[in-house]
């Protein structure tokens, strides 16, 4: 039975690429979508497809020797699956987030270009960890019922724009950058972390590792991972990378303005010369880190903020218009480009690991 995936972006190349190299003989026939839109012709070399054309150029007998792994995010997979019943499609299966780290897992551990965390051994010091996860007060109630650790603790982003409460702890308290949630999004959570957990130093908020995740995306760190962090040196644990084509530039031309990509670029060569020439390399190459989520040794995230933010506040002021005249989230985009350069051109210096991050419904 051939193989279709139902997607052209990230999570769609990623399946492509685990599927292609752990099992070759599975034939992928083509990618699928309902609309062309932004997506490419070709991706991986196989033909990114609209759904009305292949629907009208196979048969009845074709479509149900057809298999289709629906490689999008979680919440458009119900539309998308009645989308392909409509169409006579009805041989298809979700590659839900849990379900692509998984698949991202086994193929990384054998290439071995994104170690995950799994793959290292439990020890027998239980971290000590405190992960932030950022809500906003527009977020709808998930439909499911999820665990959330102990270690994990609700931040309301932009809570100065608003008057509604959605969390104990406010990203306007202490010293903060509330206001500009608008376009640093998630970053605002960060921003507070690093100055009032990490800088200072307080006794209450002591931990040995500091994270943020998001309300509906969160990094699935077992109590076995937990265990993993200490003994075996871990730095850094970051979602596995997702691929773009033909490289991560492109990728981000699509959602930015020349001119804001000028004032990236213009701002890591003036703050940080030294990263110029990696930053053309990272840029080059296909894997992004998404969603702003990490989870880092305590120093270890406090120098990453130290380098981001000055970075972002630059850009800011080269932006046409600036920053503090527009709120469109174009900063939270920003900060993946960079925290893709920063991690990829420290690899060498930081043990970092990757664990999957979950879509929550």
């Amino acid at each position: 039975m051939e193989l279709i995936i139902y997607g052209a972006q990230g999570i769609a190349l990623g399946a492509y690429e685990a599927i292609h190299n752990l099992c070759p003989a599975r034939k992928i026939r083509c990618f699928l979508v309902t609309e062309r839109g932004i997506n490419a012709e070709y991706l991986a070399g196989l033909p990114v497809v609209e759904l009305d054309t292949l629907a009208h150029d196979l048969s009845e007998e074709e479509k149900v020797n057809l298999e289709i792994l629906i490689a999008t995010p979680e919440n458009v997979m119900e539309e998308i699956e009645k989308t392909l019943d409509s169409h006579g499609f009805y041989c298809h299966v979700r590659l839900t987030s849990r379900r692509w780290a998984e698949l991202a897992g086994y193929n990384y551990a054998e290439n071995k270009k994104f170690m995950p965390l799994s793959a290292l051994p439990v020890g027998c010091h239980k971290a000590d960890v405190h992960v932030f996860m950022a809500k906003f007060y527009k977020d709808k109630p998930l439909a499911g019922t999820y665990h959330i650790p102990e270690w994990v603790e609700p931040i309301q982003v932009g809570a100065e724009l608003c008057e509604e409460r959605v969390a104990s702890i406010l990203d306007c308290e202490g010293e903060n950058i509330s206001r500009k949630n608008g376009n640093y999004s998630e970053l605002t959570a960060l921003y507070w972390i690093w100055k009032n957990c990490l800088i200072q130093k307080s006794v209450k908020d002591n931990h040995e590792y500091y994270g943020l995740v998001h309300y509906r995306r969160v990094l699935e760190l077992s109590e076995d991972d937990v265990l993993r962090l200490v003994n075996n040196d871990v730095d850094v644990v970051l979602p596995y990378p997702m691929p773009y084509e033909p490289d991560i530039e492109a990728h981000h031309r699509r959602y930015l303005k020349k001119t804001d990509w000028d004032a990236v670029v213009t701002a890591v060569a003036k703050l940080h010369p030294e990263y110029v020439n990696v930053f053309a390399s990272v840029l080059q190459q296909k894997y992004l880190y998404n969603y702003n989520i990490l989870l880092a040794q305590k120093k270890v995230l406090e120098n990453y903020c130290q380098w981001l933010f000055p970075v972002l506040e630059l850009v800011e002021e080269l932006s046409v218009p600036r920053g503090k005249d527009r709120s469109d989230r174009y900063i939270g985009y920003i900060g993946e480009t960079l925290a893709t350069l920063y991690f990829m051109a420290n690899r060498d210096r930081l043990n970092i690991t990757h664990i999957g991050c979950r879509f929550l419904m």
